[in-house]
């Protein structure tokens, strides 16, 4: 084990988990904030969890998850745009329960912690099924096609995956004016996949026959 990778794991999600911490629970007022404390529980203790099977079964992977910075222009505004989505959307959540603006019934934010946990599942099967899942949009040596399993429904389930996981935050946090923040991200994420596979069909033999075999992007049926 690469004691220097874990360090950097562990420095990088006490970050993450302190960040979050400070977004929700300040505009709140209070540490007092069940919505806040059942997000951070259902975020962070898979993420660690996953974290550890990375560090010993694909350091690489986990390596490269750390690392990512986007050397595209195009997917920096989109990384810009995502971070500006979660600051405003914890923001508005935290002051909705502050103030009790336009808050969701509680049976709402506990099938929404479900979905969640469940979109989590599929995440871990995405990246079981493709060892070269990377944040950055890149074509890695030795890359190949895979279209089996939840590639073979669609094109990207990664990106399927997450806008599940992310459109059910706001419901966990049981805030309706976060949840419409949160409805840009289809827009983002659209951009996102349309510069990918421009780079993917240059890049990545192959590609072009398997989008004829997988005609969906994210959602069967519709796009």
């Amino acid at each position: 084990m690469s004691w220097k990778l874990f360090v950097e794991a562990i420095v990088k999600f006490v970050m993450g988990v302190l960040l979050v911490g400070l977004l929700l629970f300040l505009p709140a007022g209070t540490i007092a904030y069940p919505n806040g404390w059942l997000l951070m529980g259902i975020l962070f203790v898979p993420m660690f969890l996953a974290g550890l099977v990375m560090m010993a079964a694909n350091p690489q992977l986990l390596r490269s998850r750390l690392n990512a910075k986007e050397k595209q222009r195009e997917q920096s505004l989109v990384v810009k745009l995502s971070g500006l989505m979660f600051l405003v959307g914890f923001v508005l959540a935290g002051l909705d329960f502050r103030f009790g603006w336009l808050p969701l019934p509680k049976p709402v934010s506990w099938v929404a912690a479900g979905m969640f946990l469940l979109a989590y599942l599929l995440y871990a099967e995405v990246m079981r099924e493709n060892t070269y899942l990377s944040r950055t949009i890149e074509v890695q040596e030795g890359q190949k096609v895979i279209d089996t399993g939840l590639y073979g429904i669609v094109r990207h389930p990664m990106y399927s995956v997450t806008l599940l996981l992310f459109l059910s935050i706001p419901l966990v946090l049981g805030s309706l004016i976060s949840f419409v923040v949160f409805l840009v991200y289809p827009l983002i994420i659209a951009k996102r996949i349309r510069n990918e596979e421009q780079v993917l069909e240059q890049e990545l033999a192959g590609y072009r026959e398997y989008k004829e075999k997988v005609r969906y992007r994210m959602i069967p049926f519709i796009w």
